[in-house]
């Protein structure tokens, strides 16, 4: 599943390397049906980049609302990544809830209005990259999923704003604010000014208040992490490479808004091999 050629994991390897890399650690029998998740995630996450309208969005999500909801075994879609995740979802027994949980999460990609707080932020963490860890711990041990449903929501908010920061110069220049209002404000900020042509004075702070704001869900993940069980460590191994992208946004500061920040694929492959061989 996971080797060349296959387009699903070649969707996964090109667009989320991390998590990709990940998979491999699952037992090979799984490998399938979380990259057919992951591939979902990429897919998802990746709608407002090929649209123009917010309308046009909101119809495809929809679609994906509508084939997961009717779907029928031994029916294929057509289109192989919606089959594959159908497989899963029901191989699993995965709740339909999640995804709908995650899509109508995911309409927020699709227009430019500003976060309103860290609770709406972290809701939405919690809702993407937070369900992506429940339903991953699902698919590699169901009995012992329940235990990390609170570890999934921290990591969840320290993958999603990470992923936040990595991808800042890409939503300014499209006009979105996942920072949100209040964090800005206490940085001495508002959300037209942080969109602004010019580099905000208030720039760096907006920066480091994000990545202190990761760190401490980062910090709240630990003790559980020392705790997982091995059967669900493939789900958590992305969190292994978040210290690198959060030092690396720091060292940008106010440049980072502008430029984006970098972690080489070396040093992420290292960080995830590290968490997998010993865990954390």
């Amino acid at each position: 599943m996971a080797g060349t050629g296959n387009p699903i994991a070649e969707a996964v390897r090109a667009a989320d390397h991390d998590r990709y890399l990940s998979a491999l650690y699952a037992p090979p029998e799984r490998r399938e049906a979380l990259l057919a998740l992951y591939a979902f995630n990429v897919e998802i996450a990746g709608v407002r980049d090929r649209i123009r309208e917010p309308l046009a969005g909101e119809m495809r999500l929809q679609w994906w609302r509508d084939t997961i909801a009717n779907r029928q075994p031994g029916t294929a879609t057509g289109h192989p990544i919606a089959d594959a995740l159908n497989r899963a979802i029901d191989h699993y027994q995965l709740p339909d809830a999640a995804f709908e949980n995650y899509l109508e999460a995911r309409i927020f990609d699709l227009y430019d209005d500003p976060m309103p707080s860290r609770t709406d932020l972290e809701g939405y963490c919690g809702e993407t990259d937070g369900l992506m860890l429940q339903l991953s711990a699902m698919i590699l041990d169901r009995e012992a999923a329940p235990s990390v449903a609170d570890l999934a929501g921290h990591a969840g908010c320290a993958l999603g704003i990470a992923g936040i920061l990595r991808k800042l110069p890409l939503s300014r220049s499209r006009g979105q604010s996942f920072i949100p209002h209040d964090v800005l404000e206490a940085a001495g900020a508002t959300p037209e000014a942080f969109q602004g042509e010019t580099v905000v004075a208030a720039a760096g702070r907006v920066v480091e208040a994000m990545v202190a704001l990761a760190s401490e869900h980062l910090e709240a993940c630990r003790p559980a992490l020392h705790a997982l069980p091995r059967s669900l460590r493939p789900a958590f191994l992305p969190i292994a490479t978040v210290p690198a992208w959060l030092k690396a946004a720091s060292g940008k500061g106010a440049r980072l808004l502008r430029e984006p920040a970098e972690v080489p694929a070396w040093k992420r492959q290292l960080a995830i091999f590290r968490a997998a061989a010993t865990g954390w």
